[in-house]
């Protein structure tokens, strides 16, 4: 099913956000709370995209190993910090290929992108709505998985300038439809904001001094942890907090921001 989680606020250590939170990804990678539908856990390879003050596109690093094999991030993340990140660990569905490119985030530009969960019926379900895009675009997937199409599927959307929130809420509709059961819990950030959707897997938030956090699940025991209803679209900046509103309610309002 995989994990991840963003966050935007003051700069900290990758190693703080990542790897030494008593529940974090790099707990969550072999001890998850929460899988549903399939697996057990994620070991099959992880990936982490910053942010820099000097820089307009992130920085990535993805791995095909678990996240605890893997020194050299170790290292990277102990000395370098961010206000802006973006994190998953991965569990690869059943035929699938595992390798470093299959894993979140997916970027292009100034975004990063994740998915947690599964597409039914795959690639079958699929074809109709892959043949909206070129088919170059097709070829030059970073893997052969449900997750990279998505990210495609999405970034064609992005591509023309469509609002985030309304691009991710619509291509969960439009995937539900065409692949019903599907786990659709997707997670993207240009750095300044963040978005993201609970559709068949959990999403929980904290707002906290330092910043915002969304993620798979909650990366410590301490209170604020908030969970996303099922079929939410989130919306949060590090200035603004964080608000939800229903996927199929688009036309309402924000919720207050926590």
């Amino acid at each position: 099913m995989c994990r991840h989680l963003a966050y935007l606020g003051r700069p900290r250590p990758l190693a703080a956000l990542v790897l030494t939170p008593p529940h974090g990804l790099y707990s969550q990678s072999y001890q998850p709370r929460d899988m549903r539908g399939a697996g057990t856990v994620n070991v099959d390879g992880f990936g982490v995209g910053w942010y820099q003050p000097d820089r307009a596109d992130p920085v990535r690093y993805r791995g095909g190993r678990p996240l605890w094999a893997d020194e050299s991030f170790a290292q990277i993340a102990a000395a370098t910090s961010s206000g802006a990140v973006l994190a998953a660990v991965r569990s690869a569905t059943d035929g699938m290929p595992v390798v470093h490119t299959a894993c979140a985030p997916f970027t292009s530009g100034p975004w990063l992108f994740s998915h947690n969960g599964s597409i039914t019926g795959w690639p079958g379900s699929m074809a109709r709505l892959a043949g909206r895009v070129p088919v170059t675009d097709l070829l030059t997937m970073d893997a052969a998985t449900d997750s990279a199409l998505l990210w495609v599927l999405l970034r064609a959307r992005l591509d023309e300038g469509a609002d985030p929130g309304q691009a991710l809420a619509e291509l969960v509709t439009e995937v539900a439809a065409a692949a019903p059961g599907s786990r659709l819990n997707l997670l993207l950030t240009d750095g300044r904001e963040v978005w993201a959707t609970a559709w068949g897997h959990a999403l929980t938030t904290q707002v906290t001094p330092e910043g915002i956090t969304v993620a798979s699940e909650s990366c410590d025991d301490l209170p604020g942890w908030e969970p996303v209803p099922e079929g939410y679209l989130v919306y949060g900046s590090a200035a603004g907090g964080i608000g939800t509103r229903p996927i199929d309610g688009l036309d309402r309002p924000w919720a207050a921001a926590r």
